[in-house]
């Protein structure tokens, strides 16, 4: 049995489909929430991560190759509040904040007030992250680490490539990569891109849109990169291949497109970004060491989950795009935005997720909390207008 109270609410709202297709497919559901296994908790959940695996899962891919069940739930990483633990799960009590990469879960995605998962598919916050931070990264961050110890085994001062750099994975592997000591030449998208792969420790850093890509690898390293890791495939990656000295690596996570044929002299390593305890705890030493920056390109509730998956069809996204689960949480975001609600007295009846139990009544306490902690370092009492800028979030490239 699991740790639950015995009021838990039965049903929940979800972002199911029905069927395969595009963004429009993403509609609203009520659904009973997951009962979790002897091995599994309930989250109930504050920020989904939101990828291109989503999009290509809404439209009929699976990585299993079995067909899914309607309705189905997307988020395959997210974070939340522990709301119930199995009979069998010692690592987790009810009220902690955890983070979880839960890939083709059965019992429904993070684009939901609930999911339940695999103990061992999530880890604790590590505390420089908040909530909204850590739902942005399960997946891209443990994905981007592997790439860069595991299917590269990446030392100190050798020289990276990597391509995709401005993307939802890319950003994680170039500050994982200067965690590691090694020199790094990111491939970004736009000079926007570019100006992000800076900031966040790229050694040098080019738009991968202009044609000078080559120029630019022997430029960094006359001699021959040492290792490529690729997020994106093409002619970029075709003409870093040719400045990859003999006996370079290669790795880029299953799924690039087009796949990189493998040529003599190069050691290719496709890979799968995998979750268990020790990957957990090797990202949160990484996390912590590295003083992990997570850019948000865009955040959504909810509801607007067919909004997040049209803006992610557009493409040029730098960081993540996430999910707001709970109406009351507002997300952490580099970019400028007003908060509008500030809690009070009345917070446990101000939005239609009721406090329906004791648990969601601990769960807003904490949310509420931590929202608290996050406004006074956004909108700091004095002054009361620094910079200029009202008191709004203010991206990072405009510091």
């Amino acid at each position: 049995m699991a740790q639950v109270s015995r009021t838990a609410p039965e049903r929940m709202r979800a972002i199911a489909i029905d069927r395969f297709g595009g963004p429009e497919v993403l509609t609203m559901h009520t659904l009973p929430v997951p009962v979790p296994g002897a091995s599994e908790v309930l989250i109930a959940v504050h920020t989904a991560e939101v990828g291109g695996w989503d999009a290509d899962m809404r439209g009929g891919w699976s990585m299993s190759g079995k067909k899914p069940r309607f309705p189905l739930v997307l988020g395959g990483g997210g974070s939340g509040t522990v709301a119930a633990v199995g009979s069998r799960v010692r690592r987790f009590k009810i009220g902690d904040p955890v983070y979880s990469y839960a890939w083709d879960n059965p019992k429904g995605g993070f684009y939901a007030e609930y999911v339940a998962a695999p103990a061992e598919t999530a880890a604790p916050v590590p505390a420089p992250l908040d909530l909204a931070q850590a739902g942005a990264i399960p997946i891209a961050a443990l994905t981007a680490i592997q790439g860069i110890d595991d299917a590269l085994h990446l030392k100190k001062g050798e020289r990276l490539i990597i391509l995709g750099a401005s993307g939802g994975l890319g950003v994680f592997a170039i500050q994982f990569a200067k965690l590691r000591g090694a020199r790094v030449l990111a491939i970004a998208s736009g000079a926007d891109g570019v100006a992000l792969a800076r900031k966040l420790g790229a050694d040098a850093a080019i738009d991968g849109r202009d044609g000078e890509v080559a120029g630019a690898a022997r430029a960094f390293a006359p001699d021959g990169a040492d290792a490529i890791v690729a997020f994106t495939g093409g002619k970029a990656l075709t003409e870093c291949l040719d400045t990859l000295r003999r006996g370079g690596r290669l790795a880029y996570p299953n799924g690039i497109e087009p796949v990189p044929k493998k040529r003599r002299g190069i050691r290719t390593n496709p890979y799968d970004g995998i979750a268990g305890r020790a990957q957990w705890e090797r990202l949160a030493r990484a996390i912590t060491a590295a003083r992990l920056q997570v850019p948000i390109a865009a955040e959504f509730v909810l509801a607007e989950a067919a909004r997040a998956h049209e803006r992610l069809a557009q493409g040029h996204i730098l960081g993540k795009i996430v999910l707001g689960a709970r109406p009351f949480a507002p997300l952490r975001t580099g970019f400028q935005r007003t908060d509008h609600w500030s809690p009070g007295p009345s917070f446990n009846c101000a939005f239609s997720w009721s406090c329906r139990n004791e648990i969601d009544l601990r769960i807003r306490r904490a949310y509420v909390k931590g929202w608290r902690a996050h406004h006074a370092s956004i909108v700091p009492e004095a002054p009361a207008n620094p910079r200029g800028t009202g008191g709004r979030r203010v991206c990072a490239l405009d510091a």
